[in-house]
């Protein structure tokens, strides 16, 4: 399991520690309107998310096929849009991948690319649809 924890640090944007062997730390937050610029943003880290995953399981498909990898970048677009009551959702997720090897090893690559997508957990958990329980705690606070 990973655990992170979440706290607002203001203006929309929230510190968020990742627990476990190696933590570590970032920012994320909502962008303009809500809050300011420069915070790693939900979408953001989803397409991110999604894209490493991907470009991990690629990479570790033509490891085991000995293939090199002598260059690979993503790209990934994510779409927002607004459901029927109005309200932003992620409308979809396209990533292109781009991926340098050698040509005699073309044969090789190419059975990684049909089965690479099947080692994503990222990708196929969200296209299976994840279940997201969520609880809720409140506590009185002073007023200040």
């Amino acid at each position: 399991m990973t655990s992170l924890t979440l706290e607002s640090t203001g203006d929309y944007r929230f510190h968020v520690r990742v627990e476990g062997d190696a933590p570590h730390e970032f920012v994320t937050g909502e962008g303009p309107p809500l809050g300011l610029p420069g915070a790693l943003e939900p979408q953001e880290l989803l397409g991110a998310a999604i894209g490493t995953c991907l470009a991990s399981s690629l990479l570790f498909c033509a490891q085991k096929a000995h293939v090199t990898i002598q260059s690979l970048s993503a790209r990934i677009d994510v779409e927002t849009v607004r459901n029927a009551k109005g309200r932003l959702r992620i409308g979809s997720i396209d990533v292109a991948l781009d991926a340098g090897v050698p040509e005699e090893q073309g044969e090789r690559f190419a059975r990684c690319r049909e089965i690479f997508e099947d080692y994503c957990t990222v990708t196929e958990s969200i296209r299976a649809g994840i279940p997201v329980k969520v609880e809720f705690a409140s506590r009185p606070t002073e007023v200040r």
